[in-house]
């Protein structure tokens, strides 16, 4: 596993924030090609593991959902939500996880509307398995990567996900 210098990745995160504000935004696009080849790349060796336990890359995706959610189960809606889909199309994928018996589905006992899911054992060994065999090609392709390349990335997902490694208060003048 590889270690970010954690100064370094958030100079290179203010970086590419200020080139996208610049008439030449050529940095921070540089940084936004290396996240996304990461991103796509893990993604895709993911859908592959996935299709090769039988398991369409959505149905995984929504496994993942449903069994890493703060309680461990979500209610048909929030399934749609987190994947990014109609209800109706995540209901018949649910219906389908069902019927595999990767889900269980239960009516909440206060209001008979809502359904929860929750990822049975048999889903999660199945997520366990697949994800073992995604975590071998990650290092693999991981180890091929620069540091300059991981740290470009990083930096990207930061930006996105609206994080800094600076302290409150401290601006990159003060150091």
């Amino acid at each position: 596993m590889r270690v970010v210098d954690a100064a370094r990745l958030e100079k290179r995160r203010e970086r590419a924030v200020r080139s996208r504000a610049a008439g030449d935004r050529h940095l921070y696009f540089r940084a936004v090609a290396e996240a996304r080849y990461v991103l796509r790349k893990v993604f895709r060796l993911v859908e592959e593991e996935a299709r090769r336990a039988g398991l369409d890359p959505l149905a995984h995706q929504a496994l993942i959902q449903i069994y890493g959610s703060e309680s461990g189960m979500l209610r048909v809606k929030e399934v749609a939500e987190r994947l990014d889909i109609t209800a109706a199309f995540s209901s018949n994928l649910l219906k389908m996880l069902t019927a595999k018996r990767y889900v269980a589905r239960e009516r909440d006992r206060t209001d008979h509307r809502v359904t929860w899911v929750k990822v049975t054992k048999s889903g999660r060994d199945l997520l366990h398995r697949i994800d073992e065999q995604v975590q071998i090609h990650v290092d693999y392709f991981t180890s091929g990567l620069t540091p300059q390349q991981t740290e470009a990335a990083l930096s990207i997902l930061m930006f996105y996900a609206g994080v800094s490694l600076r302290q409150r208060g401290k601006s990159a003048a003060a150091k």
